[in-house]
């Protein structure tokens, strides 16, 4: 049967139909994605003005406290990268349905955890589960969706994304005022539910690839410690000093194991994460702007919300809403950086989002203060947002179309490993800048929400430390920015067109673009 176009150059109603049903396909894996990002974001979020309510409840030391949001974060980074490599051997499907499956339950027990310490050790399991969520979204999302329609799909995905970050610190809030802090993880559950019944009905089986290669467990040990000793030394230099043993530690941790764990993945015939990926310099630069975005912005929430009960003595609530704006500037800036995306090359839109997003940075170091209107806070707030939506959608899609359709998993993987990299040092570093002038009392009440009680002199040095804190990130926005722009401009840049597809991650890049027509 001829399924192609006939003579006149027009497609067959064999081919036709064929498109039609690729297109609805498309759209129904952006509907199952778009419930696992809902979920992932609700999950992140919600605790992020939470946190002052759990530490509280459970009397947690300042180490406590921070562990419950980095061993969720920690264990999600590290297998992201693996989840990344498991996706292409075992399909995307199945491991996308597992991880739903795996954060609905643990969202369920850890609104039943007795202790800090249980409830950090649940999060990580939660992690299980959104790393597999998180690795397979935009890898499904590309497959499904035709080129000329993938930055629609993507951007589409970020803006949902956004959009339950901009729910999630409302419900928290609420949630943890109104009925206490287990209703925060508890409302994850019906989202999950939902999700992994709609998962299983709408996406297709696919069969595994028939040679499936070995998985790397060397590497994927050694990644856990490459990531691990730098958020420990980062996470304990604040309370306990950084000439501790156990900051040194993490510190000669990091430093042992990044060199061999580039090496056994150079020599292995099957490594974890394939080091091709960075051959290509356009790519390469790309992973770096994920990663320092990622340091720059993450942690902007947590901290506002923070200090805003902290230093401002608002409920979860209040604050809750305070925040909103970062992930409402997301939601609102990432669909028009979609459509930019048909006129301007990736490097430009994202540089300029990276620009912005350092801007508002700087500002809010100069203006943060406990007697501060809200107003201008809240304009720096949106400014990150707005920032950060205009990088994310074309930065992912020049990388995603960027390497060949059977090995975007891991490609995938990659970004996904090094955005949530960022995430945690963004936590881990902000954290400890903002409390290191804090005494061990003062530190306690800091997380605990309750700062405004104690002495203005432990007020002040907390407020100096969140300048401190919103310069380094600023700082390391613009040299995000630098690498993005340091992105070769290709002869296609005045006028950007649909970007190749290499066969191999060795391959140039051909375009610096999104597909024309998304």
């Amino acid at each position: 049967m001829v399924t192609g176009p006939d003579r006149t150059g027009d497609p067959t109603p064999e081919a036709a139909r064929g498109a039609a049903d690729q297109a609805r396909y498309a759209w129904r894996v952006l509907s199952v994605t778009s419930l696992g990002v809902v979920l992932a974001g609700l999950n992140t979020s919600t605790l992020d003005v939470g946190l002052p309510v759990v530490a509280r409840h459970f009397d947690a030391s300042a180490s406590q406290a921070s562990w419950i949001l980095l061993s969720y974060m920690l264990v999600n980074t590290v297998l992201i990268l693996v989840f990344g490599r498991v996706a292409d051997i075992v399909g995307r499907r199945r491991l996308y349905v597992t991880g739903l499956a795996i954060l609905t339950g643990a969202s369920l027990l850890c609104g039943l955890a007795p202790s800090a310490p249980a409830l950090a050790g649940l999060r990580a399991l939660q992690a299980v589960g959104a790393a597999a969520i998180i690795t397979n979204t935009t890898a499904l999302l590309t497959d499904a969706f035709p080129s000329d329609k993938l930055s629609t799909g993507l951007g589409l995905n970020v803006t949902i994304a956004s959009a339950a970050q901009v729910a999630g610190p409302v419900v928290g809030g609420a949630m943890a005022t109104a009925l206490g802090w287990r209703a925060v993880f508890w409302f994850n559950v019906p989202f999950g539910v939902a999700g992994l019944l709609w998962a299983r009905f709408s996406l297709r089986r696919t069969p595994p690839p028939p040679d499936r290669e070995p998985f790397d467990a060397v590497g994927a040990a050694l990644a856990f410690f490459v990531v691990g000793g730098p958020v420990l030394a980062l996470s304990e230099g604040g309370a306990l000093g950084w000439t501790d043993p156990l900051v040194a530690t993490g510190l000669v941790v990091f430093a042992v194991t990044l060199p061999v764990f580039l090496i056994v993945q150079r020599r292995r015939r099957y490594p974890m994460l394939d080091l091709s990926l960075f051959a290509d310099r356009e790519r390469s630069l790309a992973y770096v702007a994920v990663f320092l975005l990622a340091l720059a912005r993450f942690a902007v929430v947590l901290l506002m919300s923070l200090y805003l009960q902290a230093a401002g003595g608002a409920d979860p609530f209040q604050a809750g809403v305070r925040v909103i704006p970062v992930a409402a500037g997301i939601s609102l800036a990432s669909p028009v950086a979609g459509r930019l995306a048909r006129r301007y090359p990736a490097r430009i839109l994202a540089s300029a989002g990276m620009a912005l997003t350092a801007a508002a940075l700087i500002v809010l170091a100069l203006i943060i203060s406990p007697d501060r209107p809200y107003l201008p806070l809240g304009t720096g707030l949106l400014a990150v947002g707005l920032g950060s939506g205009l990088f994310m959608t074309p930065n992912t899609s020049s990388i995603m179309t960027s390497v060949a359709a059977d090995r975007r998993g891991i490609a995938n993987g990659v970004r996904s490993m090094l955005q949530n990299t960022g995430f945690v040092v963004s936590t881990a570093l902000s954290l400890a800048i903002v409390t290191s002038p804090l005494d061990p009392l003062a530190k306690q009440a800091a997380y605990a929400g309750t700062l405004s009680d104690l002495s203005t002199n432990a007020l002040e040095s907390f407020t100096r430390g969140y300048r401190v804190a919103f310069v380094v990130l600023a700082g390391a926005c613009l040299v995000g920015m630098v690498a993005s722009l340091a992105r070769n401009p290709r002869p296609t840049d005045d006028h950007p067109t649909e970007p190749g597809h290499p066969t191999d991650f060795s391959e140039p890049r051909r375009h610096d673009t999104i597909p024309k027509g998304a």
